[in-house]
């Protein structure tokens, strides 16, 4: 009797066992079917919803309306206002600038960013207010940069509109935008991406004499951080890095992406340490006559030109035929010549541009190139000038004593860097470089009318740079002897000679 007990009891705990067993695996069975069927949903929903959207696209032999485009080339909307989503977008960005945005979802959008400059980093950006004059290939990636980025605060200064040959290497913009203002477009197409971003957007042309108000501090009192020089007009960039320097306000200088193809070539470091760009050169040589020879971090290609490579298009010889060739511009001493750009390069120069900015702002560690550090060949230079005049006076019956001459060793620096472009006008060799006069000096070249003192009234436009073996040459033949140095020097030697001081006595004329 226990035994058939036993063996009922066994298979009463079999039976539970099963039982729980089969429940076990209904659940799991139940489960998957579950999972597959909202991934299944899942999978449809999006299935009809590429294939809706693929359905508004128009085939090919469609009726269109194509010929519905605005004057300047872009594409129109049907009631002639802002597409819809631009209307949301803006609407989206006015209530997110009011704080009606979850801060949970911004640090979401910036969590790369976040874990790299850290949260103290993140937060200096977000409070930053930064000015961006140019908007336009390499503006507009440097703003675009900043603005994914975290940027809080950004005014952006620009007189131009879009053309359809901007969209090559604009960031943001498309063929709806132009003919509209590069300023509204860069805010538009910005705010749909990082709607809680103050902008302040000028369509303005900037100038020296609008500098103080259109570089102010923001609404709130808030002063600039960093000023973006995205300009490609060489008097506006100059009058801007001036007010900057001068006004103690952090700048960053992008120089000439034009005709550059190598990215390699793209440096950030001291305008005083760019070279090969003629951008660069014209600038460093209008700010060296105003007394600035550094301390501007700028963004500059190495690159050299060379055959085969892009060059700056000529005008047509009947536009110059037809004179007043400056009318030809969009204003006074803009370019009228089409500049070769590859639309890679720009969006090169704008983000190395903000790259420096952010990492600035944030207090990342980085270093800028070293700059020529050529000092102290300046100072040897200026004190061969000073010797070369008191030999060549000696030797014209002139007392040396307290002879003065009116050059600095800036002034060296500015003649052999921004004039000779650091060779030797002879030979064109750039080591162990001398500066003497090109022609022998004048009767009346020593002023002796204040008693105990000696003038020289040496000029900046009567020296040329040689090396010193050339300079002992010349000094004998032309200084002393009286030779003429057409009599001395190749014919090409001479006309580029005068050349050079023609176009130095125009930059000076500009001071």
């Amino acid at each position: 009797m226990s035994s058939w007990s036993s063996w009922l009891a066994e298979r009463s705990a079999d039976v539970t066992s099963s039982h729980r067993v089969q429940l076990a695996l209904t659940a799991i069975v139940a489960a998957g079917l579950g999972v597959s069927a909202v991934i299944g949903l899942q999978n449809a929903r999006q299935w009809y919803n590429i294939h809706d959207l693929k359905d508004t696209i128009p085939d090919l032999d469609s009726p269109h309306d194509v010929e519905k485009i605005n004057n300047f080339g872009g594409a129109e909307s049907e009631d002639g206002g802002e597409h819809r989503d631009d209307e949301r977008s803006a609407a989206l960005a006015r209530r997110a600038r009011l704080g009606d945005y979850d801060e949970s979802l911004i640090l979401e959008q910036l969590a790369r960013n976040r874990v790299f400059l850290t949260d103290d980093g993140l937060a200096k950006l977000r409070k930053a207010f930064v000015i961006v004059v140019g908007c336009g290939g390499v503006g507009s990636h440097a703003t675009a940069a900043l603005a994914r980025s975290g940027c809080g605060r950004l005014r952006l200064i620009d007189f131009d509109q879009l053309t359809l040959s901007s969209l090559n290497r604009h960031a943001v913009a498309t063929l709806a935008d132009v003919g509209t203002p590069k300023v509204d477009c860069l805010r538009k197409r910005l705010e749909q991406v990082v709607p809680w971003t103050h902008f302040d957007c000028r369509n303005q042309l900037f100038g020296g004499k609008t500098a103080e108000d259109q570089l102010a501090p923001w609404a709130d009192g808030q002063k600039p951080d960093y000023v973006i020089d995205a300009i490609d007009n060489i008097d506006s960039k100059v009058a801007l890095l001036l007010y900057c320097h001068r006004n103690g306000i952090k700048v960053v200088s992008s120089m000439g992406a034009g005709c550059k193809s190598d990215p390699t070539r793209v440096f950030i470091g001291d305008i005083s340490a760019s070279a090969e760009d003629p951008l660069s050169r014209a600038t460093r040589r209008k700010l060296r006559l105003r007394g600035v020879k550094d301390g501007i971090p700028v963004v500059f290609s190495s690159e050299k030109t060379g055959p085969g490579k892009a060059q700056l298009l000529p005008l047509p010889e009947d536009e110059f035929t037809k004179g007043s060739v400056n009318e030809l511009g969009v204003l006074p001493d803009f370019r009228v010549r089409i500049l070769p750009v590859l639309g890679t390069m720009p969006a090169v120069f704008g983000l190395c541009v903000a790259n420096h900015v952010m990492l600035e702002l944030t207090g990342y560690p980085h270093d800028y190139l070293p700059s020529k550090a050529r000092e102290k060949m300046y100072d040897g230079v200026l004190a061969q000038i000073q010797g070369l005049e008191e030999r060549v006076a000696k030797h014209y019956g002139f007392e040396t004593v307290s002879l003065r001459i009116p050059v600095t060793a800036d002034d060296v620096g500015y003649l052999i860097e921004e004039v000779w472009k650091g060779r030797s006008v002879v030979s064109g060799l750039a080591s162990r470089l001398a500066l003497t006069r090109w022609r022998k000096p004048a009767d009346n070249w020593i002023d002796t009318s204040t008693p105990g003192q000696r003038a020289d009234r040496l000029q900046l436009a009567d020296l040329v740079c040689l090396t010193k073996d050339e300079m002992l040459r010349h000094e004998k033949e032309v200084l002393k002897e009286g030779k003429a140095p057409e009599d001395l020097y190749d014919p090409k030697v001479v006309e580029l000679v005068e050349r050079r001081m023609r176009e130095e006595r125009a930059f000076r004329a500009q001071r």
